[in-house]
């Protein structure tokens, strides 16, 4: 298995949790949250779904699935358009409001898409790339990869936690 190999289907497993999650439940489900400084299903897929499209298209040099491809106009939140969810306060989560789950995985798999274009390019040589040197130590395009990749796993999985809160069985 390559680098790229192994990179794309870690975000396969992702989408794979964020179809099983969303599919199904109605806005009203997608919206759940059981108690008022929750997150939501609807949040949690659009926050690491917008995480992956931001950091991503950053490191690939493209724009951002989220502006090109529309998503920010259909999902209508009365957010700035770069914004990701992050440190959205708890009465920021409650304004994200979606039409459908559909909505919600149809972003989703614009994003895998793109993301798995671009990782499929990635060598073991470029891992090691610095592509932001506001940390310290600045952080390459390996570990920006990998915490992607664990920031989303744990969003789906938080996801998958409330989903059988309110489907259980």
């Amino acid at each position: 298995m390559t680098t790229a190999e192994l990179l794309a289907d870690a975000l396969s497993r992702v989408r794979e949790v964020v179809h099983e999650v969303a599919t199904g439940l109605t806005p009203e489900q997608l919206e759940y949250r059981p108690n008022p400084a929750a997150n939501s299903i609807a949040w949690l897929i659009w926050h690491l779904t917008r995480v992956q499209d931001d950091h991503v298209s950053d490191v690939a040099g493209t724009e951002q699935v989220w502006t090109t491809g529309g998503w920010a106009e259909r999902f209508g939140l009365p957010f700035r358009a770069a914004e990701t969810g992050w440190g959205h306060t708890s009465g920021q989560v409650g304004q994200l409001h979606v039409a459908s789950a559909s909505l919600l995985t149809g972003y989703h798999d614009a994003t895998y898409e793109a993301s798995v274009r671009f990782v499929r390019t990635v060598s073991d040589d470029d891992l090691d790339r610095i592509v932001d040197e506001r940390w310290d130590p600045p952080v390459s395009l390996g570990v920006r990869l990998v915490s992607v990749i664990d920031d989303d796993a744990q969003h789906a999985g938080q996801a998958a936690y409330l989903r059988g809160l309110l489907t259980p069985g």
